[in-house]
């Protein structure tokens, strides 16, 4: 009975007062739903790498110029200054006396150029790849053929169109044998991909596709690769070939024991761990300042109820000339503040719950591959939290009114 007492006068005593009782629950509202919205985007930050990755097969090596640690993020890839990586390492590592698990290797270097055609731009990239580009990708042709092996060797000018630039340049027109200009290079079509949409953080259908050789030594002037990835036949032969491509190329940069790799192999398995540890560490991170609110708001709580304390305080004199304990004043003020921050977090919880599914569904209409996930835990987390603040800094004012002598609070003015 004292508990329902003290729950029925402190509701009462918040209602009376509703704007003061929001303001100083907004201070938890904010840090809860921002707890909440945080980490609900990470995870879906997350998931659209990670989709991304495993999208490529569990039976996936890329292969990086430049050194990095087993554990960290692999160099930097396109606009890097490191040449560790050339196309006859990439003749060593399809020798299948080399590496015989492999079943198909791609490499590529990209820019960004304007295409044209009969006055119709488009700003893209070009990606000068190889002939098995789309078996590692697993991507396909919708009309025409893809760039063929003696057209990756030979400089060849040919192009393959991702679906946007072929809507962007001829609309409903046939594109098949035309010819558009990229940097000033006349190139005649031969394919279009299959629209494929938005792929990471990139529209893979504003890509166009020339030989790799056309891209190093006519586009852009250089003699190595920005990038490798090969297919594994199988995906329990993923850790065997990695050491297998390791190998080779440690010999065909003539290294010797002491010295450090120049490029980086990393396995699908592997990014998959990392990224997930990167992106896990960043949310946590940026979580944790937006908890600093939380005490924000818990000092917020602390002089709001102090205040409460003054203006109360003939009732609570008059409480105690009437056979009050001081339990009974301690529990009221203690469940006022609890129940406010308790309140609070609900209202952050469901707020920052459904901004993080207005963000999710933001992300899916513009096309990224992107889950909307509420941690169960966070939730959890977010309430115990809530408690806890309106305990601990509901506790000072409480004991503050429980300690006040009846006869001076009775003549309080």
């Amino acid at each position: 009975m004292e508990l329902a007492s003290s729950l029925r006068i402190a509701f009462t005593g918040l209602k009376s007062k509703k704007t003061r009782t929001f303001l100083t629950m907004l201070g938890i509202i904010i840090g809860i739903s921002s707890v909440i919205m945080i980490i609900s985007v990470g995870a879906g930050a997350q998931s659209l790498i990670l989709n991304q990755i495993k999208a490529l097969g569990s039976n996936q090596i890329s292969i990086f110029p430049g050194a990095s640690e087993e554990a960290g993020p692999p160099p930097s890839v396109f606009g890097s200054a490191n040449t560790s990586l050339k196309v006859s390492d990439m003749v060593a590592l399809e020798n299948a006396q080399n590496v015989p698990n492999v079943e198909a290797i791609t490499y590529y270097v990209r820019g960004s150029a304007t295409m044209n055609w009969q006055g119709n731009e488009f700003n893209g990239t070009f990606v000068a790849t190889t002939a098995s580009y789309p078996i590692v990708h697993d991507i396909s042709v919708a009309e025409g053929r893809f760039i063929d092996t003696e057209e990756e060797k030979n400089l060849s000018k040919v192009v393959v169109l991702g679906a946007t630039v072929k809507k962007e340049l001829f609309g409903d027109q046939e594109a098949l044998g035309q010819l558009i200009k990229i940097k000033k290079h006349q190139f005649r079509v031969i394919g279009v991909m299959t629209a494929k949409g938005t792929s990471g953080f990139e529209n893979q259908d504003n890509y166009v596709f020339i030989p790799i050789s056309t891209g190093q030594k006519i586009m852009l002037g250089i003699d190595y690769i920005s990038l490798a990835r090969i297919k594994v036949n199988s995906s329990e032969n993923v850790n065997q070939a990695v050491e297998d491509i390791k190998a080779v190329l440690r010999d065909q940069h003539h290294l010797d024991s002491k010295e450090l790799d120049d490029f980086t192999v990393r396995a699908q398995a592997q990014a998959i761990e990392i990224f997930s540890s990167i992106t896990d560490s960043l949310t946590y991170f940026l979580a944790a300042i937006a908890a600093i609110s939380l005490l924000v708001g818990g000092i917020g709580i602390m002089n709001i109820m102090l205040i409460n304390v003054t203006e109360r305080t003939r009732e609570i004199g008059l409480r105690k000339a009437l056979g009050a304990k001081r339990k009974n004043i301690l529990s009221q003020f203690l469940i006022e503040s609890i129940a406010v921050t308790l309140f609070g977090g609900i209202i952050g919880i469901i707020f920052g719950i459904l901004m993080s599914l207005l963000v999710a569904l933001i992300a899916r209409w513009l096309g990224y591959n992107w889950d909307f996930v509420i941690s169960v835990s966070a939730v959890f987390l977010s309430c115990s939290i809530s408690v806890l603040v309106g305990l601990f800094f509901g506790l000072y004012p409480a004991f503050k009114a429980s300690e006040l002598n009846p006869i001076e609070a009775l003549q309080y003015e």
